[in-house]
């Protein structure tokens, strides 16, 4: 039935998420989800807006939400924009402020829904290549463009870009619009958000699905110029006037509010990470430096899809990218429970261990 589909649906590569499995007994280290459940404010919060009000729309411009990202960023409630999702900010953000005649510039190895975005609403863009250790390198950036954006961290690489270099590209950059996506920027980064306040051309996106454990409430938002934050509300209110539920307004409030939750829920994650990324290195795993709540990491004797599939029969799943070729080694782990980290590093132990003696019973010893 293809036959009625329109011309932009035909040429278009949708964004294919991590999987869910349905597996019993599953160690899940593929979506970066926060291990730790959401703070029981949360929860409270959620039970309470259970009740006859469910039959009145919700506030179409989530006020008290705006305001408890406000108050937490030290920024105004007018800097603000919130949406179903980071995933939604983003869309939004790359049809109200990405689309010209220039291309958008974006690296090579990033989040892959960008290059969708782009097909989706007809925008130019451009890859730029990392540099061999995975790095952004500013000065490819310095040429003319429609925009720029990059997560920082960058995902799936897990490297920072350092707080100087992307306060130089919006310095540089001042005749547009630079999107700095944060998704993972509470596990070790150093956010943009103070450097709104000297630069209008800079819009700086977050999500509560990672630090604040509520990536099933679907909640993010953008900080920027009021300026910026208007274009995203014409478009939010031409698409969506109600993007937000009751319970994701109520959650999201109370994450928001509960500061000493989110210090301790993301500092467990620190040393989760720590520890994992020790474990692995004795195994002769090569890091990539992470400041995420996962790691990018390669064998230097194993193929990635090879370790992902015999973790996957031990009943772990882990992330690996086909595309592009030059990521195909490399595995993406999302930092679990320091027990599900153990069950990992135990199985990566068992796999390698196997795989040694076949080896040297073979007399063929492995080609990295």
């Amino acid at each position: 039935m293809s036959r009625y589909w329109s011309a932009v649906v035909h040429g278009l590569t949708p964004y294919v998420p991590g999987e869910q499995p349905k597996l019993p007994n599953l160690v899940k280290l593929n979506t970066n989800e926060n291990p730790y459940g959401p703070s029981p404010r949360v929860l409270e919060a959620l039970r309470a807006e259970v009740g006859d009000s469910l039959r009145l729309y919700p506030d179409p411009v989530s006020e008290r939400l705006r305001q408890a990202i406000a108050m937490r960023h030290e920024v105004t409630a007018t800097n603000v924009f919130v949406g179903n999702g980071s995933d939604e900010v983003l869309a939004h953000t790359f049809q109200a402020l990405l689309k010209h005649d220039a291309p958008v510039l974006f690296p090579d190895i990033t989040y892959s829904f960008y290059p969708v975005y782009c097909r989706l609403y007809g925008i130019e863009y451009q890859q730029l290549p990392l540099t061999g250790s995975f790095e952004i390198d500013i000065d490819d950036y310095l040429k003319p463009n429609g925009g720029i954006i990059f997560p920082n961290p960058n995902a799936p690489t897990a490297r920072l870009l350092a707080q100087p270099e992307i306060e130089r590209l919006i310095q540089r950059s001042a005749g547009s619009v630079v999107v700095i996506d944060e998704a993972y920027v509470n596990f070790g980064g150093v956010s943009a958000v103070p450097l709104i306040s000297r630069y209008p051309n800079l819009l700086v996106t977050q999500t509560l699905s990672k630090s604040r454990s509520l990536a099933g409430l679907r909640v993010g938002y953008a900080i920027g110029h009021p300026d910026l934050i208007e274009a995203l509300n014409r478009v939010k209110d031409s698409f969506n006037s109600y993007p937000l539920n009751r319970f994701a307004q109520a959650g999201a409030v109370a994450a928001m509010e509960d500061q000493a939750y989110f210090e301790d829920t993301w500092r467990k994650v620190i040393d989760s990470r720590r520890r994992l990324v020790a474990g692995l290195l004795n195994l002769d795993f090569e890091v990539t430096p992470s400041t995420a709540n996962f790691v990018f990491v390669r064998h230097p004797r194993r193929a990635g899809a090879e370790l992902a599939a015999q973790l996957r029969e031990r009943g772990i799943v882990v992330r690996n990218f086909q595309n592009p070729a030059r990521i195909a080694p490399y595995l993406r782990i999302s930092i679990g429970t320091d027990a599900q980290c153990d069950a990992l590093i135990a199985s990566l132990r068992e796999i390698l261990s196997e795989s040694a003696a076949e080896s040297s019973s073979s007399g063929h010893p492995q080609l990295s």
